[in-house]
């Protein structure tokens, strides 16, 4: 019996917040699929192959880096062979501009509540449609899996005066996914506010991507990855806001990011803010040893 090949490549979600708004790396011009390649024998490890890669074919040096998950679905891959896809998440503070830098939130319209307030309830009105028809789509069966498909909403959309949570991109998109209603699940007609479509599993791997950022900055300083070397307060926090698609009260924001001593001022000033002259800071990277064992925690995305 002849024994099937199975071909292995990286894939990476490379992030980056300019202007305020999370934008990730794609390939080919903008074609919407993220830089894929095949994994090679000749590093150290997957970390610094996938580091070297990026450098490579993009001119961009990545600051941090993690394995994100290994995929290996030939029903959502979309390839003809078995292939095993492990992903990374790296982080670069550099984002050019160029259509190879497309936003977070053309791909997850949903996932962008900074205008409704993020507050429970509060749908912003590219939600609508989706919340609509998952609607339909939980009530289309019965008994135990009705109940269940309902939940599923309601949790995942922050409906029923549920809490909206940031860190269940990678649920809601499962579940729209199960439901039928984005074009990658072989919906012909697309939905309003379903966002663009990437090809193969591409867009599952960016939700997935998403979300381990959003979760990770609730409890490690890794936002500060994505920051120049010194900053305002306010450009902090609409990074911050920018990543959990939640806007963050300013002054719970300013005391729990300062009473930690996450940063430390430089005694510079920044003018170009349009209004008073803000205290530029840096991060001081001594805290990650500080606080090894304890952890850091950056605040969490409020609701109001």
């Amino acid at each position: 019996m002849g024994s099937e090949r199975v071909g292995t490549e990286l894939v990476a979600v490379i992030a980056a917040v300019t202007d305020g708004t999370p934008v990730v790396l794609t390939t080919d011009g903008g074609r919407d699929r993220l830089p894929a390649g095949p994994l090679r024998s000749d590093h150290r490890s997957m970390q610094a192959g996938l580091s070297a890669w990026v450098e490579q074919q993009t001119g961009h040096r990545l600051g941090y880096v993690e394995q994100l998950y290994t995929f290996a679905d030939p029903d959502r891959s979309g390839s003809a062979g078995k292939v095993i896809s492990v992903s990374y998440l790296g982080l670069t503070t550099v984002a050019a501009p160029g259509p190879e830098w497309r936003g977070w939130y053309d791909f997850f319209p949903w996932e962008d509540r900074r205008d409704a307030g993020g507050s429970a309830g509060t749908e912003p009105d590219a939600t609508a449609p989706l919340v609509a028809a998952l609607q339909d789509w939980s009530t289309a069966v019965t008994g135990a899996e009705r109940e269940r498909r309902a939940l599923r909403r309601t949790v995942c959309f922050g409906l029923e005066g549920r809490p909206w949570r940031p860190e269940l991109a990678l649920q809601r998109y499962e579940l729209l996914y199960e439901a039928g209603l984005i074009p990658e699940s072989g919906r012909a007609e697309p939905l309003p506010g379903s966002g663009e479509p990437m090809p193969l599993d591409h867009r599952r791997i960016l939700a997935t991507g998403i979300a381990r950022l959003r979760a990770k900055i609730q409890y490690h300083p890794v936002v500060f990855e994505l920051m120049p070397d010194t900053f305002t307060l306010g450009r902090l926090q609409a990074t911050v806001e920018a990543l959990a698609g939640q806007p963050l009260h300013k002054q719970n924001f300013r005391r729990l990011v300062t009473h930690q001593d996450l940063v430390e001022a430089t005694g510079e000033t920044d003018s170009d803010t349009g209004g008073r002259p803000a205290r530029l800071y840096r991060f001081r990277r001594e805290v990650l040893d500080e606080r090894h064992v304890a952890g850091t925690k950056l605040p969490e995305p409020r609701t109001r």
